[in-house]
Parts: structure tokens; C-alpha cells; sequence
């Protein structure tokens, strides 16, 4: 896993939020919303960082929760933030600098021929278990 999202902390193995990162965050999306520029927000909020750090975590889908992070900001307050960001690239003529990233899933589901030898070298056993694998599984 990456890093953990600023919000929350990892305890048990489990995301849990970070009360006090909790209510900054909850902080930065009103003042973003109520006009304040990207940077001037997250100080505002008593978050010290970059404006591209600020854009990220507003896009944070992380935020409204998923299957590991629990919600920070509800579901209406997100989509309203990153309307509002579009709104403001927009009017600054700078949507054409969004890039859209293609979504990357790990293949899991593998068929495998019989293993029939083993390896004391543990590169050489991961290489020849590689070797094995004929095609993912539909």
C-alpha cells in the first residue's frame, strides 16, 4: 500500500481517522468552498503546503470513503469542491493541462502448469514459478 492519506492513521491494520487531521481537512473543503484560493484554504485550515498538495487532497476520493478509509466529508461536499475546481480552471483557461490517467488493475486470476520442481535459491524457485504461468483466468 502507498502512503496514508493525510486524515487518517493506520491502527491495527486499519484505517481510522485522525480526529484532529480529520477536522483541517473538513476545514479546508468549507473555506474552499466559501471562496478561499487553494493555498490561502489549507492555511486557513492550518494545513502548510503546496497548492498542488491542496488540489490533490480535494480530489481525494478517499475522503468520502471506500472499502479501507472510512468518510471524512460527505458524498455532496466532494462532488461541490471538484465542481468548484473545475469551475475555476475553467475561467482561467486551464482545463487543457488535465490528464486523465488510465485505471491499472493487477491481474489476479491465474492458471499454472504443475509444479514439479523446487529451488533451494529462492530467485531461481520465484523465476521458475513465473515461468509457470500459462494465462489469467477470465
Amino acid at each position: 500500500m502507498g502512503h496514508t492519506p493525510y486524515g487518517y492513521k493506520i491502527e491495527n491494520g486499519k484505517a481510522v481517522i485522525d480526529e484532529p487531521a480529520a477536522t483541517k481537512i473538513r476545514t479546508l473543503y468549507t473555506n474552499y468552498l466559501s471562496g478561499l484560493a487553494l493555498v490561502a484554504a489549507a492555511k486557513a485550515s492550518g494545513i502548510d503546503t503546496y497548492h498542488g498538495t491542496v488540489k490533490r487532497m480535494l480530489q481525494n476520493r478517499h475522503y468520502i470513503g471506500d472499502n479501507f478509509y472510512p468518510a471524512i466529508i460527505d458524498t455532496t461536499t466532494y462532488k461541490r469542491a471538484n465542481a468548484e475546481l473545475t469551475a475555476r480552471a475553467t475561467t482561467m483557461r486551464r482545463l487543457n493541462k488535465v490528464t486523465v490517467l488510465p485505471i491499472k488493475v493487477a491481474p489476479t486470476n491465474f492458471t499454472m502448469k504443475e509444479i514439479t520442481n523446487h529451488f533451494p535459491d529462492p530467485l531461481k524457485h520465484a523465476e521458475y514459478l513465473y515461468s509457470l504461468i500459462e494465462s489469467e483466468a477470465i
